[in-house]
């Protein structure tokens, strides 16, 4: 669960020390998670999720909108991106940067992002402010200052980030951001997410306009708000600031879907500022929500993740090919907060003398291993100990960010953050037969898409990794 995240957002952090040991009761007793959870509508269509936990004098707030940069408007490539740094730059009653001010003063952090399917924000404050953040959250819900200097100056910035993250970076969107061109289909999933730089400067007043006023609507958003408060004040603080925000007509959804890969695919490019080759390979996952996506996160992990994995053990360990090997389902996140097609993939940068068809053979020795041969019980012992490990490490952090960003994207996608209780227990379920069968129907080879990446750049004297 735990995965990449990278500067798809605007990070305004201050410092805090913070402790929510949330989870370890549960955690030593043996028990599944026991998150307290009350979940509502507000008559503007606004769904609401409380979580009252008292061991710090902290609050966290969240507030996710279901748009993502897998829907942004085409020919306008980053532009779902481009409008969170717009929710920065003044409200009604909040001046230019005068939200971030307003948190940091408070001794808050905060920051937001934009991924496939949603946009956030949160902020981490004392609970002593808690009505303050929500009028502020919901100040910018009823109306941004939308201006041609802010939008001007905006796209600066983030046709700066792209620059900086990306074209002047080795491997610079490697392979979270080129894998998904290569490996999807359909445009939505496969275009640029980070935007076009002549996209992104073709973006117009009205553009920015029009997607304020159809997306940052309550009715298709999530307010959470989890730690030490009151929740009968809670409530009617919310009732008060959100309730009088009106609802707005949503469009149809896109068809976002993918069909299914009948062959591999294999791509290569050269990266003039990479001193070393990389090679990464994607499969398309099972839908979200299956029996069979928590198989496949199952096979994640014993495949991928944490240095007791097959593949580091193969490729690190044994063979020596790089200092590391890493991946998962959607790197922008984990497997659950997402709500469309997605990808599982790994990635190394390598040693020049390795051959890609020397790391693809191992890889595809190990995935045949799992397709021919039952997981034994000890196995799956271990990676569900591995799985419930990753689950109480992102519910039981100290910001609780963890824990709000499952409760709202469970609440977003599907309508129900109690599911969070039930993972565990969900996950138990699945059978080696199960995990024989996914890893047989989802990695076959006509499945795959290879992604190799060539050095561009003379390695160093000496440097053999």
């Amino acid at each position: 669960m735990k995965r990449l995240f990278t500067a798809l957002c605007c990070a305004f952090v201050a410092a805090a020390a913070l402790s929510t040991p949330a989870a370890d009761a549960a955690t030593a007793a043996g028990k599944g998670l026991d998150v307290p959870v009350e979940y509502y509508r507000l008559k503007n269509g606004l769904r609401v999720v409380l979580s009252p936990e008292r061991s710090a004098p902290t609050a966290t707030v969240g507030v996710y909108y279901n748009i993502g940069f897998r829907i942004e408007p085409k020919g306008r490539t980053g532009f779902a991106h481009l409008f969170e740094h717009m929710m920065f730059q003044g409200s009604a009653n909040l001046g230019k940067m005068e939200f971030i001010k307003l948190i940091q003063s408070n001794g808050g952090v905060l920051n937001g992002s934009t991924r496939f399917d949603f946009t956030n924000y949160f902020q981490v404050v004392p609970s002593n402010v808690l009505e303050t953040i929500l009028w502020a959250e919901a100040d910018r819900m009823k109306g941004l200052d939308i201006t041609q200097e802010n939008l001007t100056n905006q796209q600066g910035v983030v046709k700066n980030e792209v620059r900086v993250n990306v074209l002047n970076q080795p491997y610079g969107g490697f392979p979270w951001l080129n894998m998904p061109q290569y490996a999807n289909t359909n445009w939505y999933n496969a275009h640029n997410f980070y935007g076009d730089l002549a996209e992104l400067d073709a973006a117009t007043l009205t553009d920015v306009k029009s997607f304020f006023d159809t997306y940052y609507a309550p009715n298709n958003a999530v307010l959470v708000v989890a730690g030490d408060f009151d929740t009968a004040q809670a409530k009617a603080w919310i009732e008060k600031y959100f309730t009088p925000l009106p609802a707005r007509e949503q469009p149809a959804k896109a068809d976002i879907s993918e069909p299914r890969q009948e062959a591999e695919k294999r791509h290569s490019y050269v990266d003039k500022l990479a001193p070393r080759p990389a090679l990464a390979a994607a499969w398309h996952v099972p839908p979200r929500g299956t029996p069979e996506h928590l198989a496949f996160g199952l096979i994640d992990q014993l495949l991928l993740q944490g240095e007791d994995s097959v593949l580091w053990q193969k490729l690190v360990k044994e063979r020596g090919y790089a200092d590391s090997v890493a991946g998962g389902i959607n790197l922008l996140g984990n497997q659950f907060n997402y709500d469309g097609p997605m990808l599982w993939m790994w990635y190394l940068i390598h040693d020049p003398a390795t051959k890609p068809e020397a790391v693809l053979a191992d890889v595809d020795a190990a995935i045949a291993k799992l397709q021919n041969e039952p997981v034994t019980q000890a196995e799956l012992d271990r990676v569900m100990t591995k799985m419930r490990a990753d689950l109480y490490d992102v519910v039981g952090e100290s910001t609780r960010f963890g824990l709000v960003d499952m409760l709202a994207t469970f609440a977003l996608f599907d309508n129900d953050p109690t599911r969070i209780n039930r993972l565990e227990a969900d996950f138990r379920k699945v059978t080696p037969a199960l995990i024989q069968k996914v890893a047989r129907e989802y990695l076959r080879p006509t499945n795959r898409t290879v992604l190799v990446v060539e050095a561009g750049r003379a390695t160093p004297a000496g440097d053999k990794k």
